[in-house]
């Protein structure tokens, strides 16, 4: 369990803000929908109902409000997460930094515009158990947003069922996988949302769930065209970027929306990700 010391979270607080600050003196920059980078990603889901066939999951990862996400910024990317016209939502945690007090409100009235066909659901991460788990679980609660952390939800399309599940900060010590397992029924495709990566290494060894959605490593902020990123941390060793099989699951890593301490990307740029479910082709 990695708790965040007193005196770093305070240091760290001071240098955003006056990050925040200069940022404000230069000019505060505008949201541009081009910045943010939409990917899509096909997953064939085995025992997928055709009732699902083509369901599409929106992903937002690691919002960081308050570092170089401003809440215009917010503003434009929930528009653009409803023009995509989802059926549902993921967020897989970190929705701040280091600061709560100075954006809560701008946090809860953006994640309140979220407008997919069905549900929205979200886990937390290990910067929203730094601050104030509670208080970011409150917020999810009136924007009527599905806390799955340690937890599950079962979507039912023609009475057949996907199950939705979570787990809570890795980074942590938060998980409770086994709690999840006792509640995940034995029949119907389960998805997991984690926010530390590494974490299917673990849940593959379920045999449950066919995809895995993270983020947690911004996709290290670095990438090199053809060969990925070296920055890798705690929880992101493995699965830093992008899609990987592990065993028979998908693991998908998002880039994610914002950044931490250091405002830069090069090569990769922020991330919302459509996940379009398949049914294997001898169901269809």
């Amino acid at each position: 369990m990695e708790e965040k010391d007193p005196n770093a979270l305070k240091y760290r607080q001071k240098l955003q803000r006056g990050m925040t600050y200069w940022r404000h003196k230069i000019g505060n920059p505008e949201f541009d929908h081009k910045d943010f980078q939409i990917e899509q990603v096909e997953v064939t889901i085995p025992n997928l109902d055709p009732a699902f066939h083509n369901y599409r999951l929106l992903n937002l990862s690691d919002i960081h409000l308050g570092q170089w996400i401003t809440p215009e910024h917010l503003e434009g990317v929930i528009n653009m997460v409803n023009n995509e016209k989802p059926d549902s939502v993921t967020i897989t945690g970190d929705f701040v930094s280091y600061i709560l007090d100075d954006v809560a409100e701008d946090l809860e009235n953006s994640l309140k515009k979220l407008k997919p066909k069905e549900f929205s659901f979200a886990v937390l991460g290990n910067h929203d158990h730094w601050l104030n788990a509670g208080r970011i679980r409150e917020i999810l609660r009136r924007c009527d947003i599905i806390d799955v952390s340690n937890d599950l939800h079962t979507i039912y399309h023609d009475e057949s069922p996907l199950h939705i599940a979570g787990v809570d900060s890795v980074m942590l010590g938060k998980q409770r996988l086994d709690l999840v397992m006792e509640k995940l029924p034995e029949e119907g495709p389960a998805i997991l949302l984690a926010h530390e990566p590494d974490f299917a290494d673990i849940s593959s060894t379920t045999g449950r769930f066919s995809l895995q959605i993270s983020g947690h490593s911004h996709g290290g902020q670095f990438l090199i065209p053809g060969l990925g990123t070296f920055i890798r941390g705690p929880h992101f060793f493995k699965y830093p970027a992008g899609k990987y099989m592990v065993g028979d699951m998908v693991q998908y890593t998002s880039r994610g929306l914002g950044t931490n301490v250091f405002w830069l990307r090069i090569n990769c740029a922020p991330e919302i990700t459509v996940f379009t479910l398949k049914c294997p082709e001898d169901v269809l």
